[in-house]
């Protein structure tokens, strides 16, 4: 199966550049091209593509606002957005999570990582290495208070809580299993639900909402 990929940048060479890459692999293919946010959220409403890759800055519309848009979208309920940076921690990073972004690359990604990093977003898995996930976090650790009522995951079993907890401190599914004393299977399938659950679109939102309801304390 071939997945659909809308690439979002005002740079023109730099937009050139990633739809080369991206249409070099026999099973992904640009569908759209966009230089600003309101073109990238047009494209998404026409295409429906899997992922697209979103430019944070970007002229009118910018990414933020755009990954809003898509994230709020019930059409669109299957789009996962990538933002591209040009620094690993970009200083919107945290609020392009709040939005609905699934991941983050940097403009200097190599070509096997990019379409790499599409392929594990559309099967909607989270894009956050180790790195990018520990910074987000030392950052949200700083930030402001929690937003959101704890009362949010009253939905959620003690071991839920617990998974979520060790999700929002950076740990993989295999470190949650030996942090817990479970399987990395049972670690994944806690994830899925709690996913499910708080009506979240992935492990990066999960990472947000252990933050804004104070569960991992700052």
């Amino acid at each position: 199966m071939t997945l659909p990929v809308v690439v979002a940048d005002d740079q023109a060479l730099v937009r050139a550049g990633f739809v080369s890459l991206i249409n070099a692999a026999d099973d992904l293919v640009v569908v759209a091209e966009a230089a600003d946010g309101a073109e990238a959220v047009a494209a998404a409403r026409e295409h429906h593509p899997a992922v697209v890759l979103m430019d944070v800055r970007m002229p009118g519309v910018d990414g933020l606002a755009a990954t809003q848009m898509i994230s709020d979208d019930s059409t669109l309920d299957d789009t996962r957005v990538v933002m591209l940076t040009t620094y690993e921690l970009d200083e919107y990073v945290f609020e392009a999570l709040r939005a609905g972004a699934s991941g983050f690359l940097t403009k200097d990604v190599q070509a096997d990582e990019l379409r790499a990093a599409v392929r594990v977003v559309a099967s909607g898995q989270a894009l956050l290495s180790p790195s990018i996930t520990r910074r987000v976090i030392d950052a949200f650790a700083a930030g402001p208070p929690a937003l959101k009522s704890p009362d949010r995951l009253d939905v959620l079993t003690e071991r839920e809580r617990e998974v979520l907890e060790l999700v929002g401190r950076g740990l993989s599914n295999d470190e949650i299993a030996g942090q817990l004393y479970m399987s990395p299977l049972t670690a994944k399938t806690h994830v899925s639900r709690i996913v499910s659950k708080l009506g979240v679109r992935d492990r990066a939102q999960l990472v947000v909402a252990a933050y804004e309801t104070g569960l991992v304390p700052r």
